[in-house]
């Protein structure tokens, strides 16, 4: 079996030939979106719960993103993705992923990746890389927010034993997040049937210092909270909310378009609103900044919206994830 040589020397890349993918499941980020190498152009993964029985759909689209940042090489940074999810993922099994290269030219390089488990298709990704260029440089300003350091920890009422859906836990906790109170924001208040939130986001540990990286942190963590802002009519966020979620939601597409160089280490304010919600569908969209104002990425996903069932996840419902579904669980004791 031939071996694919990457192009560039990746910190993702380092971790996953260290270490098994069972191994990657209890580090930090970086195991999460480790793959492994099986031939030009395959790779293989696993993923944690994002729902019980249910791969975290996040994790899903970084994986894929990381397979086909895998193929291109150094100085090509990804601008965007577009992603479906077509089945439910389950974490017990590997996943695998087909890398396409569609296209090669002279400043952007397109790739497709499908993910496979069990002989089907359950997540397919595109992704288009460009070279840099220098030009005029214009952006939406950033919205007001206290300050990270001002907010309460929602893990801080958390047990440190996570009892309930460890899974689910793992793929939260590998991000630190800091909710703005709805008080505390200009502009949250519900108008014109928009719903809106904003959250802090950072890696809860110092990544190395790898473009790709980053960009595929930021996939993982955009899909944590982002679905459920289309129910925030309905219910409060999660670190708010003191009983269980009356929602179930999975995450149904996901796309991202990044505009400027960052570090997904730092806190990164996430901007997120929902301007519809009809025919068992919320649409949410988003916006990240850096501390100092500089808008790095935008982001779009469609989910399920509906009444939560007593029963499991129906085995037709698309990958869920933490986000989509709901996080309290880790709260319970």
């Amino acid at each position: 079996m031939r071996t694919n040589t990457p192009v560039a020397a990746h910190a993702i890349d380092a971790r996953s030939a260290t270490v098994g993918l069972a191994d990657a499941l209890e580090l930090d980020l970086v195991g999460l979106l480790g793959l492994e190498c099986l031939e030009r152009d395959l790779f293989r993964g696993r993923c944690i719960a994002g729902n019980p029985m249910r791969a975290f759909g996040g994790q899903v689209a970084a994986q894929a993103l990381t397979a086909a940042g895998r193929t291109v090489g150094p100085g090509r940074a990804v601008h965007s993705l577009h992603g479906y999810f077509l089945r439910g993922g389950d974490p017990s099994a590997p996943i695998v992923y087909q890398v396409e290269r569609l296209r090669d030219g002279r400043s952007y390089f397109t790739r497709r990746v499908t993910a496979v488990q069990g002989g089907e298709a359950i997540f397919t990704l595109s992704a288009s890389f460009k070279r840099p260029e220098v030009t005029g440089d214009r952006h939406l300003s950033m919205p007001s927010a206290p300050a990270p350091e001002d907010l309460t920890d929602p893990y801080e009422r958390c047990g440190p034993a996570d009892s309930v859906g460890p899974g689910s836990a793992r793929s939260l906790r590998v991000m630190s997040m800091r909710f703005v109170p709805r008080s505390a924001a200009d502009g949250m208040a519900e108008a014109d049937g928009l719903t809106r939130q904003l959250v802090w986001f950072k890696a809860t540990e110092r990544l190395p210092d790898d473009p790709l990286l980053h960009v595929c942190a930021l996939a993982y963590c955009s899909d944590l909270t982002l679905a459920r802002t289309a129910a925030l009519d309905q219910e409060p966020p999660w670190p708010v909310r003191v009983v269980p979620s009356k929602i179930f939601m999975a995450s149904l597409d996901h796309s991202m378009w990044f505009h400027r160089p960052f570090r997904a280490d730092e806190w990164l304010l996430f901007a997120q609103r929902s301007p519809s919600a009809t025919d068992g569908r919320g649409l949410s969209m988003g916006d990240f900044w850096t501390r100092d104002g500089q808008l790095i990425a935008s982001v779009v996903q469609e989910a399920v919206l509906r009444p939560a069932r007593k029963s499991a996840v129906p085995p037709t419902t698309p990958s869920t994830s933490p986000g989509a579904t709901s996080p309290e669980h880790l709260c319970r004791s």
